[in-house]
């Protein structure tokens, strides 16, 4: 916010500035101008700029017809309005209505639509929006760091969450208050959030790693809601439960890393071989816990999978003790 109060208070200068440097009439109007062209990203406000210059000429040229063909009075600036305005939201101009109707005005103040007046306001509308561009492209504030402090506080969350998992399968009656769970999404949503804007500041790349990054991890948490339904349908201890922990342990231990090794994964191939060669279940309940011990294999398989689409390759040569997931 305040980068942006500078910034809007620079464009206003300068914009009025050089204004009355090339002798326009209604120069503090290129304040205004410049105000409006000011936006929190970057492409955002080259598209506001574009939007309020295609407005405002096509209010322009709408505007000579009608007052040089009905003259200046008040119910010709109503009809001014009544058309012009229904024309720029048809076209999706609607946002620069505003920059259009006060150059339109300066106009009806002069009584007089001349080409050195149009002129006049169409070098005002330059002006402004030109500065306010220039302004905004020559600064933008970096959210690296931002994101960097987002991200690292989705991989504690999740490591968090893996760890209570695994702990669950080795002793059901383990109490947790599920708060990772609450907190994830709204941590997650915020790095999205964040990554967007901080996209949106580089005009010639429409994705970046940061957006893929909280993408993969939003699709991530869906899986793990899945894998906690599932979770809840383990309420004894079972040999296998203890086998799939160790699954969940390895992913806590690797969460973090930027690269995908794959060694949960050969772990879960193994893991689920053995479960095909156990004893067929003796009772009703280890049926049901074990079967939903099979569903909870197959979802961190799937969860598997996204990260291996959505993480680096480990480097060739490089060992990591870690998942990765």
């Amino acid at each position: 916010m305040v980068i942006r109060v500078v910034k809007t208070a620079a464009a206003v200068f300068i914009a009025i500035a050089l204004a009355r440097a090339a002798h326009l009439d209604y120069a503090l109007s290129c304040g205004l101008i410049a105000v409006l062209g000011i936006d929190i990203t970057l492409k955002k406000s080259l598209q506001s700029v574009l939007v309020r210059i295609a407005a405002s000429l096509t209010g322009l040229a709408m505007a000579t017809v009608i007052f040089w063909g009905l003259g200046f009075h008040l119910w010709s600036i109503s009809l001014f309005v009544l058309i012009v305005f229904p024309v720029l939201l048809r076209f999706r101009l609607g946002d620069g209505f505003v920059v259009s109707s006060v150059l339109v005005f300066h106009i009806v103040d002069k009584q007089a639509v001349t080409l050195l007046n149009v002129g006049n306001e169409v070098l005002l509308l330059v002006i402004g929006m030109g500065t306010a561009c220039l302004v905004n492209l020559i600064y933008m504030p970096r959210a690296d760091k931002q994101l960097a402090g987002v991200k690292g506080r989705v991989d504690e969350l999740f490591t968090a969450i893996f760890i209570h998992m695994a702990d669950h399968l080795r002793d059901p009656q383990t109490v947790w208050d599920g708060r990772e769970l609450l907190e994830a999404p709204d941590v997650i949503k915020e790095g999205q959030d964040l990554a967007r804007r901080a996209s949106e500041n580089k005009l010639f790349q429409s994705a970046d790693s940061w957006s893929l990054y909280f993408e993969m991890r939003r699709q991530h948490f869906d899986s793990i809601q899945r894998m906690i339904d599932l979770l809840a349908q383990v309420y004894q201890t079972l040999p296998h439960g203890a086998a799939v922990a160790l699954l969940f342990s390895g992913l806590s231990e690797g969460v973090k890393s930027e690269y995908y090794a794959g060694h949960v994964e050969s772990s879960l191939l193994r893991l689920e071989r053995e479960f095909k060669g156990m004893a067929l279940p003796a009772t009703r309940e280890e049926f049901e816990m074990r079967s939903a011990l099979l569903q909870l294999c197959l979802e961190l398989r799937t969860y598997l999978t996204m990260s291996k689409k959505g993480k680096k390759p480990m480097p060739p040569g490089q060992e990591l003790q870690a998942e990765g997931g």
